[in-house]
């Protein structure tokens, strides 16, 4: 037999323990029943919150229910609308849409840089009003463009509507995301292209959303990268490699190492779940909340 270390028999012990914490329904008991009871209490170190859209089969009042319930302290991803509803349960929403461009039309071309500054100008005033601390924004696919020349666009674009983020002191954060999987020809798909613009745009109220799913794709190296850019990271997300879904030991991110890694830093925004749960939403998502509770 494997010999385990007396380490590892803890961290399992407590892994499961505060999965029991979240009892299973039992017959003709509702989900908001089984979740009235006290919050399982979470060390803190990690400000953790879950995207909305890999949970259609929950409303946005239910997953902000249940998050509330394990310990999470935010939803990410909500639109305008949905802004004020996790402060029903004591949480925030960490990070908003706004209509400020899309993952293939964004701040790389300057075409469409009025029109994300409109989006953004409307959205504002409901950001500040339910204390929403990000909003999304993306750098659009390539088409051809130079990556020197996307960037250029993009710092031009950010300059532009950079002093109305710091007035609002809302932050605009530029999602990373991968080029060679699930977003061909994106153009932040390097952690290195995207601090090369805020370097330029120099405002603290204009970073990166780093996606951790997406930047071990493309770069690997994780714990070291995040440590050396905190300074121009707003923002993070989480999913498992390969295919984005549960945080689990089928996969090959170490979550517990880079949570840690983060933590080092002071790092003081969210960490944001945004994989797709492969079987029960809430059993996985409760799962992923374990391993990253450093």
């Amino acid at each position: 037999m494997p010999t385990i270390s007396r380490r590892a028999m803890l961290q399992r012990s407590l892994a499961g323990a505060a999965f029991a914490a979240s009892p299973a329904l039992l017959p003709g008991q509702k989900q908001d029943a089984a979740e009235s009871g006290a919050p399982l209490a979470r060390k803190g170190r990690i400000k953790q919150s879950v995207c909305k859209g890999p949970y259609p089969e929950l409303s946005v009042d239910e997953l902000c229910r249940y998050g509330a319930h394990i310990g999470l302290k935010a939803i990410d991803l909500l639109q305008p609308e949905d802004f004020e509803t996790p402060k029903k349960y004591g949480l925030t929403c960490a990070m908003g849409y706004a209509g400020a461009g899309t993952i293939k039309d964004g701040l790389n071309n300057p075409a469409n840089h009025a029109s994300i500054e409109a989006a953004l100008r409307k959205t504002l005033p409901a950001a500040v009003k339910a204390g929403v601390p990000n909003l999304i924004t993306f750098s659009g696919n390539r088409n051809g463009m130079s990556d020197e020349e996307g960037a250029k666009n993009t710092i031009v674009g950010l300059n532009r509507m950079k002093r109305m983020m710091e007035d609002a002191g809302v932050t605009l954060c530029i999602e990373l995301l991968n080029s060679k999987v699930n977003h061909k020809d994106y153009m932040a798909d390097h952690t290195e292209w995207g601090v090369q613009v805020l370097k330029e745009v120099g405002s603290s109220h204009v970073k990166l959303l780093y996606d951790i799913y997406h930047m071990q794709i493309m770069e690997g190296d994780l714990i070291n990268t995040i440590q050396k850019n905190i300074a121009y990271i707003g923002h993070f997300h989480t999913g498992g490699v390969p295919g984005r879904n549960d945080l689990n030991d089928n996969q090959e991110v170490q979550w517990d190492g880079v949570m840690r890694g983060i933590a080092a830093t002071g790092f003081q925004g969210y960490v944001a779940h945004e994989f797709k749960p492969l079987g029960d939403p809430r059993a996985a998502l409760l799962q992923a909340v374990n391993r990253c509770d450093v």
